[in-house]
């Protein structure tokens, strides 16, 4: 077999590795079965995390740490199971729903996914909007159309196969990593009391228990787990159960690596907050957009414009896995197929029904308000706005 396009290359790499003949570096043999965890990681490092972690370091510094660290270890059982389950069936997590429940259940959990799945969605178009915004000044109705024509174009790029998709999402993925690898050198943080309250759980009151609820809830997200299982059912096809059995051993490794990145980035986020807000006295940020307007004269400029590239990052690689997480569930519940444009454009037209509201309440005469902002609240997947306006006088 001549491989010519990067999946069938993936497959003959993958099919040496497991027959031994291939490369002896470990990596290398790795490398053929790492991506299907990356693509799902990014579910993790949503713009929905990005607020509830910001809200959690701002109002309780270290304290909530534990439960991000405990969060993400619960991630990595779950992904594998749901990973394990692909690659043994051959079939995803939807179509076993279908094959084994009534069908009234059915229909309820594929009403109640597809909500999920449109609510995260928006939430995360929102994000790559104000991503857009942050970064280059742009109205967020402007943010919000090229957020959607850029998640078209990655999204496009499925028709050339499974590996060009999990090379562009693990890109992001990294470029996250990286953008907060670096705020964590820039906001200096106190090793001790990190190292401390990542290991030691702990709470302050009630407040802390429903932030603790909200980083579990967006930290484990059902559409992720649906995704997982769907990307492993076909990605390398082998019937021989030794050789499942190492498929799943490098799917393990491939899980650590992705929820482990994707668990630095919470972190890294919950310690910015809590080494730069909270430690000045600025315990009431708990928006992106007061988040990013506060760093720079608190860590400089650097720090809000890698701010916006990760949350612009986020934004778009999340929107595209949501968009194909939502396609995965939609067939494996009801055998339904709809076109990923179709798909991607419900969210998208809210989403820039919500911008075009958020431009109309800015352009309002009103004064002595705090300007519209973009809340994911507590780890809700809707979007939360406030807006308490106050009459200018003579008005």
């Amino acid at each position: 077999m001549n491989p010519t396009r990067p999946d069938e290359h993936t497959i003959v790499s993958a099919s040496r590795s497991l027959d031994g003949t291939g490369s002896r570096w470990s990596f290398k043999r790795l490398l053929p079965f790492l991506g299907p965890a990356f693509v799902a990681s990014v579910a993790y490092v949503d713009p929905g995390n990005f607020a509830t972690n910001i809200q959690a370091g701002s109002e309780f510094g270290y304290l909530l740490l534990w439960v991000v660290v405990s969060s993400n270890l619960i991630a990595m059982l779950i992904q594998s199971l749901s990973a394990k389950l692909g690659l043994a069936t051959g079939s995803n997590l939807a179509e076993h729903c279908r094959r084994h429940l009534p069908r009234p259940v059915v229909l309820c959990l594929w009403v109640l996914m597809e909500v999920v799945a449109m609510a995260t969605d928006m939430a995360e178009f929102l994000g790559a909007a104000l991503g857009f915004q942050i970064l280059f000044g742009m109205p967020l109705i402007v943010g919000g159309v090229l957020t959607a024509i850029v998640t078209f174009l990655i999204l496009s790029i499925e028709r050339f196969g499974f590996r060009p998709m999990e090379w562009v999402i693990s890109g992001f993925v990294g470029l996250i990593a990286v953008c907060y690898l670096i705020e964590s050198i820039l906001d200096k943080p106190d090793w001790g009391s990190l190292a401390l309250h990542a290991v030691s759980p702990a709470f302050a009151g009630p407040e802390s228990v429903v932030l603790a609820a909200g980083i579990l809830g967006a930290t484990v997200m059902p559409h992720a787990i649906f995704l997982h299982s769907a990307l492993m059912q076909g990605r390398i096809r082998v019937s021989d159960p030794v050789k499942m059995r190492r498929i799943f051993h490098f799917e393990i490794v491939d899980v650590v690596l992705a929820m482990g990145i994707a668990g630095f980035v919470n972190a890294a986020i919950l310690v910015m907050a809590a080494s730069t807000f909270h430690r000045h006295g600025l315990t009431q940020v708990a928006t992106i957009e007061e988040a990013h307007r506060t760093l720079e004269p608190l860590l400089g400029s650097a720090a809000r414009w890698i701010f916006g590239i990760s949350l612009l990052a986020s934004g778009l690689s999340s929107s595209t896995v949501g968009a194909s997480a939502g396609q995965v569930m939609m067939q494996g519940f009801v055998k339904l197929h709809i076109p990923v444009w179709l798909r991607r454009s419900w969210p998208a037209h809210a989403a820039r029904r919500c911008t075009c509201c958020w431009q109309f309440a800015r352009s309002a005469p009103l004064t002595a308000r705090p300007p519209l902002s973009l809340a994911f609240c507590r780890g809700q997947r809707a979007t939360s706005w406030t807006w308490r306006p106050t009459r200018a006088p003579g008005m």
